[in-house]
């Protein structure tokens, strides 16, 4: 089956996204390292959430990323989405999600519309990741913050949910090697974590008809 990626396509294939943030983890950086575990037993994770932001431009949905500086002291140089911790005055994952967007990117919640929720992500640094996917109306402007975030770029959602493009690389950490998925785009390297909800974005959306 061929997909067109556009904005209705999208709208009408989201009811198989989760409609409240699952509370078991399905996901997570461990997954193709059952042998090579990372995630430490016992563990209290950290709660967070990430917006997947899919902007419809010219009749096509494009999924918006960003690239953390290269400064920072976890994950520098990275492409993520927005997103961090869930804080006490946040009233929901969606509330965290949007207001981390929003002081990341400088994209006010006024022009994201949830839509639903990818399955609960556990990364190897001990957070706990609601990911919710939303479309982003085109005319807000970026400012990226200045301290975290070196770029704000769109990437064609035909290209992330093409699975030839989902590549398995390895890197060894601590004497061990750890599989990870990436999907690399022109200069950019998207892989790990961001690229792990990408590849779940797929298998809830697109991957069967």
């Amino acid at each position: 089956m061929s997909f067109r990626f556009d904005e209705d396509e999208f709208r009408a294939r989201a009811a198989r996204l989760h409609g409240t943030p699952p509370e078991i983890a399905r996901r997570s950086d461990d997954d193709l390292n059952p042998n090579a575990r990372l995630i430490p037993e016992g563990v209290v994770p950290r709660p967070a959430a990430v917006l997947v932001p899919l902007v419809p431009r010219e009749g096509a949905l494009h999924m918006l990323l960003t690239q953390r500086q290269p400064h920072m002291r976890a994950h520098a140089g990275q492409v993520a989405f927005p997103g961090g911790r869930i804080d006490d005055t946040d009233l929901s994952p969606v509330a965290a999600a949007l207001r981390e967007t929003e002081e990341e990117t400088g994209i006010a919640p006024s022009f994201v519309e949830p839509l639903g929720f990818l399955d609960t992500y556990l990364t190897g640094t001990s957070y706990r990741v609601i990911p919710v996917v939303g479309i982003v109306r085109p005319g807000f402007t970026v400012t990226p913050h200045e301290g975290e975030v070196a770029d704000v770029f769109e990437v064609p959602l035909s290209f992330l949910m093409d699975p030839g493009h989902h590549e398995r690389h390895s890197r060894d950490y601590e004497g061990r090697e750890r599989f990870f998925y990436a999907m690399p785009w022109q200069d950019r390297y998207i892989w790990g974590a961001t690229a792990g909800m990408i590849r779940n974005l797929y298998a809830m959306v697109y991957e069967t008809p």
